[in-house]
């Protein structure tokens, strides 16, 4: 039998997947690495560590696999937006900055003033905020000189355990499109955004399609990890657009939903050619014809685990969910802004903070707990609205991470989406789109899109509910008061934390 990796190179871990001919998931093995916090607001990895666990992982998955040369080809899905700088040796000169690294708030004003927003949202189809690789450049080039004197190339993470196993530099589109440094709707990088940047365009890597062929498993790496060296290596993409392909959303009117600790809004796009203005992410999808929009709460499933843990520890999740489900739609009078650690989409705010509006002497513990599952997903339905605002069509949501896992959470998401809402049968996330890239680049399946229709199947079904959706409604238009309401607040309130 022949198998595929999809190896899924994440925050806290790297996952890898063994995938059969028919999709089935036959092993998995995860490896956690360390981050490091030197300073508030910083977030950096050793890529070496990313390295040695991927290593490790892939040595202990061919351990249990009878014959590991059937393992025929491997790709990946990464982290976004990482910076790793490597000198000319091809060695990393620093530690990689992270995603989730916000020190950088003032590099994102100096692109917004050398390009202009109007160029910015043209070329990148996205704003400057601190999560970009861009920012993360200049801001090795302001604070360590010397370092960024001696940069050959950058690269993102995933690009950087490829280059360690297979021995090619380059970066898939998907992943490229969230450095601020690529032409979105052109697929090539951007001269405009290197000049007036002050970056220099030699530092950009070679730019690749998601399962294009990037080499073979290098014989050192083979011997190490027990792969055969005509193991084939595919580029891989971004882990929103292999979470997009893991989930089946290929095509219009598919949306994915995702509920983590923040959560995403995704939906497919056949066309680079729209104006969100920077409202929402717009990304090259791993699909080599397609695009996706993307919106981001930051602190979803966060929000529910923060409330239980302050004030539900003595319970389970499950008891918490049954106590919000005995309230009644809008929770009885009472909305929460899930706002505690700043919001992404629309508000791309770092300073404004969560509140309960509402709140009277007759509440319980369940009808805030409902309150904030209403709040997240309202908070997720901006991205929706805005979306619908732009001509897109979303009539089915495919629900996945902790919103998936409850009935009452996915029903309030049918309702307030106003659209089916379905649960994935297998859920892997990333890690599967990365299988499916390597299965379409390894000849098993024409396109993605026929490939994800045999890996890919759904299981439950939520349909609104006319007298809840109607109430989501209004309930929704009185939740978008909220933020412009206590930003000054919120602001203001700032230098007191």
């Amino acid at each position: 039998m022949e198998y595929v990796l999809g190896v899924d190179l994440g925050t806290s871990a790297v996952k890898v997947l063994l995938v059969s001919k028919e999709g089935h998931v036959v092993d998995e093995v995860s490896k956690d690495y360390p981050l490091y916090h030197d300073q508030p607001g910083y977030s950096e990895q050793d890529p070496g560590d990313w390295v040695k666990q991927t290593k490790a992982a892939l040595k202990e998955l061919t351990a249990r696999v009878d014959d590991p040369s059937q393992i025929k080809g491997m790709s990946f899905s990464g982290q976004m937006h990482g910076l790793v700088l490597l000198g000319k040796d091809k060695k990393p000169l620093r530690r990689a900055i992270l995603w989730n690294d916000t020190r950088t708030t003032k590099e994102c004003r100096e692109i917004e003033e050398k390009v202009g927003i109007e160029t910015l949202h043209q070329q990148t189809k996205n704003p400057a905020l601190e999560g970009f690789t861009l920012p993360k450049i200049l801001w090795v080039k302001h604070n360590e000189p010397d370092i960024y004197a001696q940069a050959d190339v950058f690269l993102l993470p995933k690009d950087y355990v490829r280059f360690q196993l297979a021995g090619d530099l380059s970066m898939d589109y998907s992943d490229a499109a969230g450095t601020l440094l690529l032409n979105v709707s052109e697929k090539t990088w951007s001269n405009e955004m290197c000049e007036k940047t002050g970056v220099d365009l030699s530092l950009c890597p070679t730019l690749v399609g998601s399962y294009d062929e990037t080499g073979t498993v290098l014989p050192a790496v083979a011997e190490e990890t027990g792969l055969s060296a005509d193991c084939k290596v595919f580029a891989g993409g971004a882990d929103n657009a292999c979470g997009a392909i893991g989930a089946g959303i290929l095509e219009d009117g598919l949306t994915l939903s995702s509920t983590g600790t923040s959560g995403v809004v995704l939906s497919f796009e056949e066309t680079g050619d729209k104006d969100f203005q920077g409202q929402v992410h717009y990304f090259n999808h791993g699909d080599p014809t397609a695009y996706y929009t993307m919106g981001v709460t930051l602190a979803a499933g966060y929000s529910l685990s923060w409330f239980k843990d302050t004030f539900a520890k003595d319970i389970s999740f499950n008891e918490l969910v049954a106590e919000a489900g005995a309230s009644t739609v809008g929770a009885k009078g009472l909305l929460y802004t899930p706002y505690i650690v700043g919001e992404r989409t629309p508000y791309p705010d770092s300073l404004i903070r969560a509140s309960f509006i509402g709140a009277h002497a007759s509440h319980t513990r369940g009808d805030f707990a409902r309150a904030v599952i209403e709040g997240i997903t309202f908070s997720l339905n901006e991205s929706v609205h805005i979306f619908r605002e732009k001509g897109k069509t979303v009539n089915k949501v495919v629900a996945s991470g902790g919103g998936a896992k409850s009935d009452l959470w996915l029903q309030i998401q049918a309702d307030v989406f106003e659209a089916e809402v379905v649960t994935l049968s297998n859920e892997q996330g990333p890690g599967m789109g990365a299988a499916i890239l390597a299965a379409v680049g390894s000849g098993w399946f024409s396109d993605l899109k026929t490939c994800a229709k045999a890996f890919v199947t759904y299981d439950k079904s939520y349909y609104p509910i006319e007298e809840n959706k109607q109430a989501y409604q209004e309930l929704f238009s009185l939740y978008q008061q909220i933020y412009p309401q206590t930003k000054a607040i919120s602001h203001g309130l700032a230098k007191f934390r």
